[in-house]
């Protein structure tokens, strides 16, 4: 990138002028990390000070039965296959109840979209888990399994969601979203909810006074132009709605253990690599620059592994995905590294150990407790890693 160039974004960024597809894409031609780190740096600081949010939650997959069989997962599994499995409401209940403490403030649920679970048992376990964990915020169902639930019930969405939210839901994942541009798209998803249902579903949460994450699945077959087009869109949606809370760039796993049943399901590894360190952190700091209209960007420490994630705070990154005990989804697929398990005491330090305050959140990014900060005789302020 040429001095005149890196100059005019600089001033377009210091200024809060609203970056174009083309600046996105200029930014990931760049090859200056410590300058598009320090940049986006700039940006996470001036939205939310020195702080890292963190939150105390479990995650909970009472189903990896599927009907999709998507090119890049390794969760899913079919009727009838080895491990395949789905809970009873009173299991599920029951696994939940022995996560419930350490002070737990969330419930993370995602499935499989099981062809044969009547849509009753969605809105009955959300009611039992809620009755069971009072004090827990139930942050449940990707957009792709309301679509699903629209199928086998017959009703529209608006009215699975009013169901769900009296059962006790109080924010839908993220998930689903994986690269929207159809180009890409149509190659690495198996299921039939796209853009417009993904952006429908919800617009229709936003509107009901939910507040959601989103995400972008990257570091496979797309290239930046595409990681870009998806920002856009949502940004575009979030000038709309205001409903988005936070981006969570989610990298892409390769299939490394998945011999259980002697398959490899991921369909996707054979002709792609993982994203780099430095390719994970070019992304969040894009990232963070494109999406100028939501105020956090978080990075999920089970998909980066421990010490990247403490660079993308450097790097755009204001929040780090809680102390999960069992991530099945990623797990399933990689052994690379990353434990099944980090505790509010080890969050506490590697947020301190990245040179922030750590400050405990619930899924509504309301404080429930702030923390003493890093030791300043070790660093007087944080700044972007040279990488």
């Amino acid at each position: 990138m040429d001095l005149g160039l890196k100059r005019e974004l600089e001033e377009k960024v210091r200024a809060g002028v609203r970056l174009t597809r083309e600046d996105g894409i200029a930014l990931y031609e760049s090859d200056d990390l410590a300058w598009l780190g320090g940049l986006a740096h700039e940006v996470r600081t001036r939205k939310n000070g020195d702080v890292v949010h963190f939150n105390v939650n479990r995650h909970l997959n009472m189903t990896n039965v599927c009907t999709a069989s998507c090119a890049y997962c390794s969760f899913q599994r079919k009727p009838g296959e080895k491990d395949a499995y789905t809970m009873r409401i009173e299991e599920a209940v029951k696994l939940a109840k022995a996560m419930e403490g350490e002070n737990l403030t969330e419930l993370h649920i995602v499935n499989g979209l099981h062809p044969n679970l009547p849509w009753r048992y969605y809105p009955r376990s959300l009611s039992e888990l809620k009755k069971a964990l009072p004090g827990v915020s139930l942050k449940a169902f990707t957009a792709t399994e309301i679509h699903h639930f629209e199928t086998i019930s017959g009703m529209p969405a608006s009215e699975i969601l009013d169901e769900l939210i009296e059962a006790g839901l109080e924010s839908l994942t993220g998930g689903g979203a994986e690269i929207f541009d159809w180009e890409v798209r149509q190659h690495i998803v198996d299921h039939r909810t796209h853009w417009e249902d993904w952006s429908r579903i919800h617009r229709l949460a936003h509107e009901k006074g939910l507040k959601t994450p989103a995400t972008m699945l990257y570091g496979h077959i797309e290239e930046p132009r595409h990681r870009v087009d998806h920002v856009l869109r949502l940004r575009e949606l979030q000038d709309e709605t205001g409903g988005f809370q936070v981006f969570i760039p989610l990298r892409y796993q390769h299939d490394f253990v998945d011999v259980k049943d002697g398959k490899v399901r991921n369909r996707l590894q054979a002709r792609t690599q993982m994203a780099t360190g430095a390719e994970a952190l070019k992304t969040f700091a894009v990232s963070r620059l494109l999406f100028d209209n939501v105020p956090h960007v978080k990075v999920f420490w089970v998909m980066h592994g421990v010490q990247t994630a403490q660079l993308a705070l450097q790097h755009g990154a204001d929040d780090m995905d809680g102390s999960v005990v069992e991530y099945k989804i990623t797990h399933d697929a990689d052994n690379f590294g990353t434990p099944n398990k980090l505790t509010r005491e080890d969050l506490l330090d590697l947020i301190r150990d990245a040179g922030f305050r750590p400050v405990e959140r619930n899924t509504r990014y309301e404080i429930i407790r702030e923390y003493e900060g890093a030791d300043p005789e070790r660093r007087e302020s944080p700044q972007p890693m040279r990488v």
